[in-house]
């Protein structure tokens, strides 16, 4: 069984390692910070010796801390913000998820092993940050990374729509910087008329060539609209 001051010592331990990540992402001013990670780190700490302290050698704490990883998912995902196709808070959701198995590691007593982690939890943040920023900035990662998102409507008589559909496909497969991902056809309560949308995704921004294949769309006969817009971006910087 835990002494008192074995006890105390691996909350402490939980403590202060959770604390010292936790100042990196406060001075970053990031939603999940100083107090959080704290706590993520010594609630962890604490369910793995709940264990320890009730079933001694006899119990395994490895289950308790498969249930930790689970409980912190749920917390995490609350930092996740999600726009369109921008999502922000994936570093600060895994920092919650480090703290944790440091926690974990602190109410095992491996003290070592928990501060070591600790270590490099705070060397991705402090190191890799300007190393990310350096690269994000490079034309062919840049390229490689960002993604942008368009809704192409085409708005014309029933009786072209097919010849709209395959028209609109051969100028998207004859570009290959762009990637259909759905193209869906409605009336809109006018049998008469058909409404053709198109889900179009780019591995770079491609606003002048979208500009393009809507002025070529625009004068074939029988279409009385056509408009595009962006509908999402996403990188992973």
């Amino acid at each position: 069984m835990l002494t008192n001051f074995e006890f105390t010592i691996r909350l402490i331990l939980a403590f202060t390692l959770g604390a010292a990540i936790g100042i990196e992402r406060q001075w970053r001013q990031k939603s999940a910070g100083l107090r959080t990670n704290t706590l993520v780190s010594v609630g962890s700490a604490a369910f793995i010796l709940l264990s320890v302290s009730l079933t001694g050698t006899n119990g395994d704490p490895s289950r308790v801390a498969s249930q930790i990883v689970t409980g912190i998912g749920f917390l995490g995902a609350g930092v996740i913000m999600k726009d369109g196709m921008s999502v922000s808070g994936l570093n600060t959701a895994a920092t919650i998820w480090c703290s944790a198995a440091v926690g974990s590691l602190c109410g095992v007593g491996l003290y070592t092993q928990a501060c070591i982690v600790s270590v490099f939890i705070m060397m991705a943040h402090l190191l890799l940050r300007p190393l990310g920023l350096q690269l994000s900035r490079m034309p062919f990662v840049k390229s490689a990374t960002a993604q942008t998102e368009y809704l192409f409507t085409i708005k014309c008589r029933e009786k072209v729509e097919n010849h709209i559909r395959v028209l609109l496909m051969q100028y998207l497969n004859n570009d290959d910087k762009l990637l259909l991902r759905s193209l869906s056809s409605s009336d809109n309560g006018d049998p008469a008329n058909a409404i053709i949308t198109a889900e179009i995704k780019s591995a770079s921004p491609q606003d002048n060539l979208m500009e393009k294949i809507a002025s070529r769309i625009t004068i074939e006969h029988e279409v009385t609209k056509v408009s595009w817009e962006v509908v999402g971006q996403q990188t992973d910087i």
